[in-house]
């Protein structure tokens, strides 16, 4: 049977480190700023905690490094976007390319091999009724950014400096302190993510191993609309296309053909997003 337990317990494993990058990536886009750089953070992450879990031998204490080291990253894209006033979009593309050569060259640096470290001694986060603890972390993440976001004085002046940070300014509200604190909290959270994915879904670092998951991130957050909740569901979408390709995989089709699936739903999720907004406003345009 090809839909069963195994197949949920898959995507929801699949689900987490997307989940985490992508509510970091909503909270960025509620301060008005569009993080495209959750992929450099995420492999960060994934390097970061390896490294420490190795030498430390402690899991914890590589999750915990991850979410300083990625948040320490997300500083580019705070000073250059916030205080230097940069193009986001581009920081973020360079954030990501920097990322991948930057862990490739602390891999042949730190551990001397190239490619992939794999070692039987490196410690794994532990796993509690199938799932690992950042698992249960990001469903919390979910509900308490939904409260934040809605209910919370804080949540309701960072979406007041991204929808109108002139006038938040003449309240007392500080635009650029909320900005770098979004996209900070954006940068823990994707340490994490790539602390699930490294030690958590699986227990070694590769090069470039969070191969895109960030970017679906991202799209994440525009099907989502930056909401936590909806959020959650496009990235639950995802976790569900990589977990189905990894059984079609196992029932004899190609890996590459496999490896595509959660890019080809993208793609057509991204597709029919696009055309029902253009259906909504094409009457309106219309009658004006």
């Amino acid at each position: 049977m090809f839909l069963d337990s195994d197949l949920l317990m898959s995507a929801l494993r699949a689900l987490t480190p997307i989940l985490l990058a992508a509510l970091g990536g909503a909270i960025c886009e509620r301060a008005g700023v569009f993080n495209i750089g959750l992929e450099g953070m995420m492999l960060m992450g994934c390097f970061t905690s390896v490294a420490t879990s190795w030498f430390t031998g402690s899991p914890w204490l590589g999750v915990l490094a991850a979410a300083l080291a990625a948040a320490a990253y997300s500083l580019i894209l705070a000073v250059g976007a916030v205080t230097l006033r940069g193009d986001a979009v581009v920081l973020g593309v360079a954030m990501n390319l920097l990322a991948v050569g930057l862990t490739g060259f602390l891999l042949r640096t730190v551990f001397g091999v190239q490619g992939t470290f794999d070692d039987p001694s490196l410690a794994g986060l532990p796993l509690v009724g199938g799932f690992t603890p950042l698992t249960y972390l990001s469903w919390a993440a979910v509900a308490v950014a939904t409260v934040m976001l809605s209910r919370h004085v804080w949540g309701l002046r960072l979406r007041g400096v991204g929808q109108a940070p002139d006038a938040a300014a003449t309240l007392g509200v500080s635009p650029a302190g909320y900005k770098y604190g979004a996209i900070l909290l954006s940068g823990v959270l994707c340490g994490l993510a790539g602390a699930q994915l490294a030690l958590g879904n699986v227990t070694l670092f590769t090069e470039n191993m969070t191969a895109g998951r960030g970017w679906i991130a991202v799209v994440a957050v525009m099907l989502g609309r930056a909401a936590p909740v909806g959020v959650l569901l496009a990235a639950l979408l995802f976790g569900l296309a990589e977990a189905a390709g990894f059984r079609l995989q196992g029932l004899g089709l190609p890996q590459q053909a496999t490896d595509a699936a959660p890019y080809v739903v993208t793609l057509g999720a991204l597709f029919l997003t696009t055309a029902r907004r253009r259906r909504r406003i094409r009457p309106s345009g219309a009658a004006s």
